[in-house]
């Protein structure tokens, strides 16, 4: 639709990963502390129910770095996720895409 309309191949293709890696973003800022969240109730839990007590080096697992990582690795996951896709979108001819509208 966005080349029917004049758009280059070029800024299909950015415009399709800029998207998504805004969704990547929120995703990255959601996912991790709501997993967090997640292994802070289920971990205490399974370990209540098998009645055994883990050492802190097995439950203190969220460092700085590692969250921060985790973050951009989400960022770039759909950055690559999304680029070929849309490379592909943009190299279409106007006919063929309207044709698969």
């Amino acid at each position: 639709m966005l080349k029917s309309i004049g758009v280059t191949p070029r800024q299909v293709t950015m415009m399709t990963v800029t998207s998504m890696a805004v969704l990547g973003a929120i995703g990255s800022l959601l996912g991790i502390p709501l997993g967090m969240a997640g292994y802070h109730l289920v971990v205490p839990r399974m370990t209540a129910a098998v009645n055994i007590i883990l050492p802190a080096y097995m439950t203190d697992v969220w460092e700085a770095p590692a969250l921060a990582a985790l973050a951009l690795a989400g960022l770039v996951i759909a950055v690559l996720g999304a680029f070929v896709p849309a490379r592909r979108a943009g190299r279409l001819a106007i006919a063929e895409v309207l044709r698969s509208e």
